[in-house]
C-alpha cells in the first residue's frame, strides 16, 4: 500500500491536497492512460452498469488523455455539485471521511508504467478517476458517497474504522448491482481492471452475495488477489436508503461481538 501522511507532506495544503499539475504529464503517461481507456471502453459496455457509461459520456471523459481535474470537476459540479481534488498519497482516514462528506473525490495523481497495466497494488490516476468518477455523475450514487463521509467521521469517533472499511470495499471499490435479471458491476476496483471485470462475472470461483450490511461489515478482504466473495446490491437507491435509515452505533457494537469471516466464507 501507499505511504499514508500523517501531516501534510511539503507542498500539500493543511487537507492534504495538492495541484494536479496537469501540464507536466508525458506523452508516455497520456498515452498510457489511453490505452487503459481504450481496452476498458471496448470491454464494459455490456458488463457495467449503464449509469457508468451515461457519466463518462456526460463528463466527456473519453477525451484523449489524463483528465485535467480542474475542467473535470466543472463538468462535475454542474451535474451533482462534486469535485475532484488531488492528493499525493493515502491520506489519514479523518481527511478522508472529511474530503467525502463536502463532495470532493481525492485522486492520486500519478499513472502507472506501461508494464504496469494489468496489475497496481496502489491506486493510481486511472484507478481513482476512470474507476470512480464516472458514478459521481449519478446523484443517488453520488450522495451515497456522501453519507458515507458522513458517516466515516461518526465511525472515526466509535472506533469502527474497519468496519466501515468493509463497507467501502464492498460496494464503492467491489460492488455488484442487479440489472435486468442478470448482475452488473460498478465498483472501481472491477471497472477499472481488464481482468477482474471478465472474472467478477464469469468465473465460477467467486461467490455472489445478495447484500447484507452487517455480513458485509463482519468480511474481510485481501488487497492482492480477486475477490473471493462479491455483493449484490438491488440499486443504488436501496444502498443510499440502507445508509441513511440505518443506525451504525448499535450496529457497530453488534457486529464487533460476532466472529470475523474469511473472504471466501461459505458459512456464518
Amino acid at each position: 500500500m501507499g505511504h499514508i501522511y500523517e501531516s501534510p507532506p511539503p507542498g500539500a495544503a493543511a487537507d492534504r491536497t495538492i495541484p494536479q499539475q496537469w501540464e507536466q504529464y508525458t506523452a508516455a503517461e497520456h498515452n498510457v492512460w489511453d490505452t487503459l481507456f481504450a481496452r476498458q471502453a471496448q470491454l464494459l459496455p455490456d458488463r457495467v452498469v449503464p449509469d457508468f457509461i451515461d457519466g463518462l459520456k456526460l463528463l466527456k471523459m473519453d477525451e484523449p488523455g489524463i483528465p485535467n481535474f480542474e475542467r473535470l470537476s466543472a463538468r462535475l459540479m454542474k451535474t451533482t455539485g462534486w469535485q475532484v481534488v488531488a492528493v499525493p498519497g493515502l491520506v489519514p482516514h479523518r481527511d478522508f471521511f472529511e474530503h467525502l462528506a463536502n463532495r470532493r473525490f481525492v485522486a492520486g495523481r500519478f499513472i502507472r508504467r506501461p508494464e504496469q497495466l494489468d496489475y497496481l497494488q496502489e491506486p493510481d490516476v486511472f484507478h481513482d478517476v476512470f474507476g470512480h468518477v464516472p458514478l459521481l455523475a449519478h446523484p443517488v450514487y453520488a450522495d451515497y458517497l456522501q453519507a458515507y463521509g458522513e458517516g466515516g467521521l461518526r465511525a472515526v469517533e466509535l472506533g469502527a474504522i474497519d468496519m466501515l472499511a468493509r463497507l467501502y470495499w464492498y460496494t464503492v471499490e467491489f460492488g455488484l448491482i442487479r440489472h435486468e435479471g442478470g448482475l452488473r458491476l460498478f465498483g472501481a476496483g472491477i471497472v477499472s481492471s481488464r481482468g477482474e471485470s471478465v472474472y467478477a462475472l464469469d468465473d465460477p470461483a467467486p461467490r455472489r452475495i445478495a447484500f447484507d450490511l452487517k455480513r458485509v461489515m463482519r468480511t474481510k478482504y485481501r488487497i492482492d488477489d480477486f475477490q473471493q466473495t462479491y455483493f449484490v446490491i438491488d440499486s443504488f437507491d436501496d444502498l443510499l436508503r440502507q445508509t441513511l435509515e440505518a443506525d451504525f452505533a448499535p450496529i457497530y457494537a453488534e457486529v464487533a461481538r460476532l466472529p470475523e469471516l474469511e473472504p471466501d466464507a461459505t458459512r456464518v
